[in-house]
């Protein structure tokens, strides 16, 4: 089994570079100055247990990896791009292998499942950044993730089972689930924060517009009769197989929106976080102004070629009429 890992950013960069340090057979996708360094150097994992460096053969396109019949895809890209990676894919021989989505959101599974494909969701939670071309830094311990799997269809199968082994043996625990869509929805209700995160601080996550941001989230899920779990109360979530510790020398930038707009990567995955609730508040009849503000705010701060935290709280709050 080898893994074909779309996307060697936070999330990809740290599982990449897991499973190649426990042995196994990777190949990565990436492109730009990561890549060139990538193939240069390999890539340069840094954990609360120190300095690594993982070398596997990194492709700027998946047609270079030539893919095998028994790869294991994994999709690791912000959903905005992951259109374009499945056209590659399927132009690079792309058929039967099955699909993992490593990402935030629910919108990757159904466009994977638009190409006929054998689609996996996975929740991540893993503490990591990527702004330096050919570094990743992940934050988890005493493992490095924990994640959540499953057929998205419902249910599992051996390959679920197969994936969840390796990773938890190379350090991130995961876990089989039958009804891996909840588990993601649940996930999706925490990512709604990463705007705010975005615009306004840290600090501003956990504040009144957290909270009201999620709120409505969770009126929408409720109204369009879609279950999801809270992660607080499962394996993948806040106990003590995974917590974020500190890296020596190394400061975390933040979600995975902050580090877009530190790299400026040019787009952001607001649209398909918050945009989410926005359009099955839409199909549901339930007003979703709050999310749909942060959508439009976070598309002027990619435009406008912003830094993560700069928004002035006040001009939100004059908004939203707080």
């Amino acid at each position: 089994m080898r893994f074909v890992v779309i996307g060697v950013g936070a999330i990809g960069g740290t599982v990449a570079g897991a499973l190649a340090l426990a042995g196994h057979d990777v190949a990565g996708i990436a492109r730009g100055p990561h890549l060139a360094a990538l193939q240069a150097g390999g890539l340069i994992l840094h954990t609360v247990a120190g300095r690594r460096v993982a070398r596997f053969p990194c492709f700027g396109d998946p047609a270079a990896a030539d893919l095998r019949k028994d790869d294991v895809i994994m999709l690791a890209i912000k959903t905005q791009h992951t259109g374009a990676a499945l056209e590659q894919l399927r132009a690079a021989g792309w058929r039967d292998q099955p699909v993992f989505c490593l990402q935030n959101g629910v919108e990757n599974e159904r466009l994977a499942l638009r190409y006929g494909a054998d689609v996996h969701g996975v929740t991540v939670m893993l503490p990591a950044d990527h702004v330096t071309p050919g570094e990743v830094a992940a934050f988890g311990t005493p493992n490095i993730g924990a994640f959540h799997l499953g057929r998205w269809s419902g249910g599992s199968d051996a390959i679920d089972t197969a994936v969840a082994n390796t990773l938890t043996g190379a350090g991130i625990a995961s876990f089989v689930q039958v009804d891996v869509a909840a588990s993601k929805y649940g996930k999706l209700l925490m990512n709604l924060g990463n705007v705010v995160e975005a615009a306004l601080g840290s600090a501003a996550r956990k504040g009144p517009l957290g909270t009201r941001i999620r709120a409505e989230g969770q009126a929408v899920l409720a109204a369009a009769g879609i279950a999801w779990r809270d992660l607080d109360n499962t394996e993948i979530g806040g106990g003590e197989l995974m917590k974020t510790g500190e890296i020596k020398g190394v400061a975390r930038v933040g979600s995975s929106s902050s580090q877009s707009l530190a790299r400026g990567a040019g787009s952001i995955e607001t649209d398909y976080l918050n945009g989410e609730i926005v359009l099955l508040g839409g199909l549901n009849g339930i007003p979703t102004p709050v999310n749909a503000y942060f959508c439009r705010l976070a598309a002027r701060m990619v435009r406008e070629g912003m830094a993560p935290g700069s928004v002035p709280i006040a001009e939100v709050e004059l908004a939203l009429g707080v």
